[in-house]
């Protein structure tokens, strides 16, 4: 059985959120039949994954899970099941001149495309914080739900001091989505605190690094680019700021360990030890199919014990990194976390091209 939690009262979603990215055009050389993966993302609804994560930059991805919608409403089964999390990326280019009118197409973009009436959670992401609007941005996105077209609000990528910004400014934020695992404990240097202080929940992602904190990179030897998708590249540059691929090892040999004395996976541990990070709500695992459903499932059986959180806490005492506040280096124009970024996304879809 899946383990639920309150994001707010009376709104209640998974603890592994299906993650969606990975079938954004674009993003993966690989393409999927469109009907073949309903049927698949159909299949986790059925094991009681229901909530799902997508973006308006994410393309196609917004279409897929509408058509989910449609297939549950059309098998006489109530799509409300299903908890539909996007987000408000609006291009680098646009931010300095953004009105309240862009805010809203974007919304409606996003309501027609899922063929909703109301969006569950909406995330706002923002590329430049020079660009010191986010905080109106914030306060449109605001009267939308109190208009009733959003039900929650949250943020993406949003560092310590610009996520305080807006809760001063009142903005009824629920949840910070942010990258958190065992490579990366940038969000424990203060942003888990801001988030307990005012009860807000921490969605993560990359828990399981790409797929790198996972048995099949057990003993692997050091691969190099160019990596077969986005992920791999991003997570790669993680391993570098953690320590290099030696200490990664090492990491992942403690993790084979734990995972053998509780006859699980890599995956779970290390997807469980996020899970049991104080504020975390969920975790996001990246999904193309319903594969691995099974190792998802072993996540909610496995308990972690005071022997196995020593030894892990063993290897990342030595990590070197990453440093800062979530998404800084990525966020930050030299770095070269920032090259794989696509800023520009809704141009593209509206320009009538993919990535």
């Amino acid at each position: 059985m899946t383990e639920r939690i309150d994001l707010t009262p009376g709104y209640s979603v998974c603890r592994v959120i299906n993650g969606l990215w990975q079938l954004s055009r674009g993003h993966h050389s690989d393409a999927v039949p469109s009907l073949q993966t309903v049927r698949r993302l159909r299949r986790l609804v059925d094991a009681g994954f229901t909530t799902f994560d997508c973006a308006d930059i994410y393309l196609g991805v917004e279409e897929l899970l509408g058509s989910l919608l449609r297939d549950l409403k059309n098998s006489h089964r109530d799509p409300a099941i299903v908890q539909i999390h996007t987000k408000y990326v609006p291009d680098r280019s646009a931010l300095a001149t953004l009105r309240r009118a862009d805010v809203v197409t974007a919304i409606e973009g996003s309501l027609s495309r899922l063929g909703v009436e109301r969006l569950d959670l909406v995330q706002l992401h923002w590329w430049d914080y020079d660009q010191s609007n986010y905080v109106e941005v914030a306060s449109w996105l605001s009267d939308l739900r109190n208009e009733g077209k959003i039900r929650c609000l949250g943020t993406t990528n949003f560092d310590t001091t610009h996520l305080e910004d807006l809760l001063v400014a009142g903005i009824p934020i629920v949840s910070n989505q942010a990258q958190h695992s065992l490579l990366d404990r940038r969000v424990e240097k203060n942003m888990t605190a801001l988030c307990r202080k005012n009860g807000i929940g921490l969605l993560c992602y990359g828990a399981l690094a790409g797929g790198f904190l996972t048995d099949t990179y057990f003993r692997f030897p050091e691969p190099h680019p160019p990596f077969k998708n986005r992920s791999l590249t991003k997570y790669r540059l993680i391993i570098d700021e953690f320590g290099g691929w030696d200490l990664f090892q090492k990491l992942l040999d403690v993790l084979n360990d734990v995972a053998a004395r509780h006859t699980t996976s890599i995956a779970a541990v290390a997807t469980r030890w996020v899970l049991d990070r104080d504020p975390v709500s969920a975790v996001m695992i990246g999904v193309r199919s319903d594969a691995h459903l099974e190792d998802s499932l072993g996540v909610f059986d496995l308990r972690l014990d005071d022997e196995d959180r020593d030894r892990i806490e063993s290897v990342l005492a030595r990590a070197e990194g990453p440093l800062g506040d979530p998404f800084e280096l990525e966020r930050r124009p030299d770095s070269p976390h920032a090259t794989i970024m696509w800023t520009d996304l809704n141009r593209q879809r509206d320009s009538g091209s993919s990535a």
